[in-house]
């Protein structure tokens, strides 16, 4: 299993790295065969008077499949602490599933997002704006995939929201979960006429 630390605006010491490796080898101890890689992303704020969060994410490869955890207190140690507890139970939750062909025994609902126009022009006079720094690149894999198999990853990253590739179009669709109505909804492009490729434009399963 392959474990990368990296840190923004901190310093990695033999201290931070000998815990870092003590508590999350600790709670990927019994997932060792699914996972493949590791990586652990600390980082404090520019100004700790402003924002004393410090950040502990960590990112696990495992069998193709992406699962996520992050936490954020005002104790570096505590962060890993938290964070190490929660990608353990991510991973047990991405188990669990793996022995199981379904998501869950409840019944699914399919919920139709309303089609409106577009405007031409959407910024009008506007100069369109660019954030002045990225701050951060993420790069992944994207095998094509259904959106049942979109549901079960965005289960187990610790995100409200999953861009995949659409197996059935060959799309890059985004997954995300309804706040206000509950289950989940797709995003999916439209083609030239203006019209989605799949009459489906989401899928939400009701929980």
């Amino acid at each position: 299993m392959k474990l990368v630390i990296q840190g923004k605006n901190i310093e990695i010491t033999d201290a931070i790295r000998e815990y870092v490796n003590q508590k999350i080898e600790k709670a990927v101890s019994h997932f060792q065969t699914l996972t493949t890689e590791v990586d652990i992303h600390l980082s404090v704020a520019r100004n700790p008077r402003i924002n004393p969060k410090q950040t502990a994410e960590v990112t696990i490869y495992a069998n193709g499949s992406v699962i996520r955890a992050e936490e954020s207190t005002e104790s570096l140690y505590a962060s890993i602490d938290l964070v190490a507890d929660k990608i353990a139970r991510q991973l047990r939750k991405f188990k669990e599933k793996r022995h199981d062909n379904k998501i869950q025994s409840s019944p699914k609902t399919i919920a139709v997002v309303d089609e409106h126009p577009v405007a031409a022009d959407l910024i009008g006079d506007r100069t369109p704006e660019l954030p002045a720094e990225v701050v951060r690149t993420k790069y992944f894999a994207m095998p094509p995939m259904t959106v049942q198999d979109a549901l079960e990853q965005l289960q187990v990253i610790d995100h409200d929201f999953y861009m995949f590739r659409n197996a059935e179009t060959g799309e890059i669709n985004v997954l995300y979960e309804r706040k206000t109505h509950g289950g989940y909804g797709v995003i999916q492009p439209r083609n030239g006429n203006g019209n989605s490729k799949n009459s489906k434009t989401a899928e939400s399963a009701a929980h």
